[in-house]
């Protein structure tokens, strides 16, 4: 908490918004329409944050044309029907305009499709903050390391040691970790829990609310 971080980079799903409701409502969707197994809602919730080929993969034990047969069915449902059935985290705003305040350089890296992290985003309002929001390409071959580059390329930045990045997975956490940076992870999201959680990986603390981030910023 001794660093003076100048740039912020937030995960999307489980950090900035709950996107429970619509990622679910087409991971549903797809399930029925191609008559697979029905799973458990703890298996469900697996879905939230990585990436769906990934997800369909390890949860169904499938790989191949597939899968990306079964991610092309999700897409298509979350895109036109479920991708705004989410709730932005309480305070999430206030640390947002907070963070502007004090001159902090905002970006965005997540896992979801590039095209729907624009259309979310820009629907509740993040653009106002940053227009560097970037997603995963449509092959899914971008790593998350990959996106918080692309963001880092965009500021212009080499030195990252004054850079954070913010999220509640250890695919967050290992992007930071790769690339050089800080991680600060949240357990309100989806993947962690508890602070020993977060504390598995290379980490410069934890935060249990949106507006417990602000502790890491002077």
């Amino acid at each position: 908490m001794d660093k003076n971080y100048e740039i912020a980079v937030f995960d999307v799903d489980g950090t900035l918004l709950d996107t429970t409701e619509g990622v679910l409502a087409a991971v549903k969707y797809t399930i029925e329409k191609h008559g697979l197994e029905q799973i458990t809602d703890e298996q469900l919730l697996t879905f939230i944050g990585p990436p769906m080929q990934d997800s369909f993969a390890k949860v169904y034990g499938i790989d191949g044309e597939l899968v990306q047969e079964l991610t092309t069915t999700f897409r298509n449902r979350y895109k036109d029907y479920e991708l705004f059935k989410a709730k932005p985290y309480d305070g999430i705003y206030e640390v947002f305009d907070e963070l502007q305040k004090k001159g902090v350089k905002l970006a965005v890296a997540t896992y979801k499709r590039q095209d729907y992290a624009e259309a979310i985003l820009k629907h509740f309002g993040f653009d106002k903050y940053t227009n560097i929001l970037y997603g995963a390409d449509h092959q899914n071959k971008l790593k998350k390391v990959d996106i918080i580059e692309k963001c880092m390329n965009d500021l212009g930045v080499t030195d990252y040691s004054n850079a954070v990045m913010i999220g509640d997975s250890g695919h967050d956490a290992n992007g930071a970790k790769l690339i050089g940076m800080d991680f600060i992870g949240v357990t309100y999201g989806f993947d962690f829990r508890t602070s020993e959680d977060v504390a598995k990986y290379p980490c410069a603390g934890c935060a249990h609310t949106t507006l417990e981030l602000l502790k890491f910023f002077k």
